[in-house]
């Protein structure tokens, strides 16, 4: 079996029993954590010098439309009326199973190149099964740890057909993959469910997608509460409990209109919140439900949401929803704070980021911190890169100073995945993979016919 020892780093485990380590060591087997300390002997283990770099557990991306790689630089200007108009009802319908492809296959290694190595992928661009088969292909093909959220369109409705707020979850095509390529919940890609939910359905389809759901033993997660968005149902999240269908297998993504006593619901039931701090700011939802979820005693998972309109790295979600959160804890008071309270120090946003999206997930007894026995999900980040150095925290370089550019290595389920600076999988590999078989290579840039002048930007 492979080992791997990565040695002479400053360790950030986010696991209180170990705790940071300077000139720390990390000895991986296989796809497993089985040692963390200093001077680990590594015996005939390959060898990663860590020195001048931050070891940490890999980010954790709770919450993306990864399809929506396909139009970066679209969404930027628009209003979350345009985005439901024109990316819902116009452009999902012209996706075909190859747009999908690699749409998800440049998105997923994109989250492997800013150091994130799992990833959330609610997926709702699935007019058919290629559709869906064409997202999981590429999860695989990338190589990420992935939960792969099986959605519905919302694009408007054929003659004769109910709206997409009416229209209950396909039972034969989750049964599909639930009892198909997505069975185990120990593979690296794993099923969710993703519906309507509170935010976009009408009761009768809420209930019926939540019990199925739970009939599968699937997650299942739910846009809900952004600012304008009225919601469908009357006080869905009390009939919810009231059924027993809240629970820790419950998401709510926004919730930025919520009450404080439906946050405090979800939080007692053990549900997670999961807040897109950059998407929501940028589609005026609302301020982010990140404190009023501190404040009931959760813990906010985070993720991106869309790369149609923001950045697709986790260092800036993070650090853009702490700095935000910060910002109104001060705004919020008569006198200046005299010291930065504790739930917004650097080390809890990026337990956001980590731990506390896997609790989220209820992976944390496999992913989220530099734990023995656990996955071996790890980024190496150098620390003397212009922009980094020197460190003097190697917490506070990782939330407020470090970008992609310095992400180094990257490790999922113990296989190599990024290694100085570059992605194992390359350009010319994503090339080939759109070339079938037998015919002749494209042209080396594929947005460009051969023979054609490159258009200055």
């Amino acid at each position: 079996m492979a080992r791997t020892l990565i040695k002479g780093g400053w360790v950030v485990s986010m696991d209180e029993a170990i705790g940071d380590i300077r000139g720390g060591d990390v000895l991986i087997e296989g796809d497993r954590i089985v040692e963390v300390g200093r001077n680990i002997d590594g015996g005939d283990a390959q060898v990663i010098d860590a020195s001048n770099m931050i070891v940490s557990p890999g980010m954790i991306n709770m919450h993306e439309h990864t399809w929506q790689t396909g139009v970066r630089g679209v969404v930027a200007d628009w209003t979350m009326f345009e985005y439901s108009q024109l990316m819902h009802a116009t452009a999902v319908p012209h996706f075909t199973p190859d747009d999908i492809r690699l749409a998800n296959l440049c998105g997923a290694l994109n989250q492997l190149n800013c150091g994130t190595t799992t990833l959330f992928d609610w997926h709702h661009c699935n007019a058919t099964t290629d559709h869906t088969d064409a997202a999981i292909d590429s999860l695989e093909e990338a190589g990420v740890r992935a939960i792969y959220g099986h959605g519905q369109t919302k694009t408007d409705p054929k003659p004769g057909e109910a709206p997409f707020n009416e229209r209950p979850h396909s039972r034969e095509r989750v049964e599909r993959l639930r009892k198909g390529r997505l069975a185990s919940d120990d593979a690296l890609i794993t099923m969710a469910m993703c519906i309507q939910g509170v935010g976009f359905s009408v009761w009768d389809c809420i209930e019926h997608d939540v019990r199925l759901a739970k009939d599968m033993g699937l997650r299942w997660s739910n846009h809900t509460g952004a600012q304008g968005i009225p919601l469908f149902a009357d006080k869905p999240i009390h009939r919810l409990d009231e059924l027993g269908l809240l629970g820790p297998d419950a998401d709510f993504v926004h919730a930025n209109n919520f009450s404080d006593e439906e946050i405090q619901l979800i939080v007692d039931r053990g549900g997670s919140i999961t807040v897109a701090p950059e998407c929501e700011c940028n589609f005026g939802h609302g301020n982010p439900a990140t404190g009023r979820v501190l404040a009931a005693g959760g813990t906010p998972s985070f993720g991106i949401d869309l790369e149609s309109n923001i950045s697709g790295d986790m260092f800036s979600v993070v650090r853009f929803g702490l700095q935000f959160e910060r910002g109104m804890y001060t705004d919020a008071r008569p006198r200046p704070t005299k010291t930065m309270p504790e739930h917004l120090k650097t080390r809890v946003a990026l337990e956001w980021a980590t731990i506390g999206n896997a609790r989220a997930l209820g992976m944390d007894d496999r992913i989220g911190s530099l734990t023995p026995g656990k996955k071996a999900d790890v980024i190496l980040t150098r620390g003397d890169d212009l922009n980094t150095c020197p460190v003097h925290d190697p917490v506070q370089t990782l939330v407020f100073m470090a970008t992609p550019h310095n992400v180094d290595t990257v490790f999922v389920d113990g296989e190599v995945r990024k290694r100085g600076g570059k992605l194992v999988y390359t350009e010319a590999a994503l090339r080939d993979s759109d070339q079938p078989s037998g015919q002749t290579p494209p042209h080396p840039d594929p947005l460009r016919p051969p023979g054609a002048e490159r258009e200055s930007l």
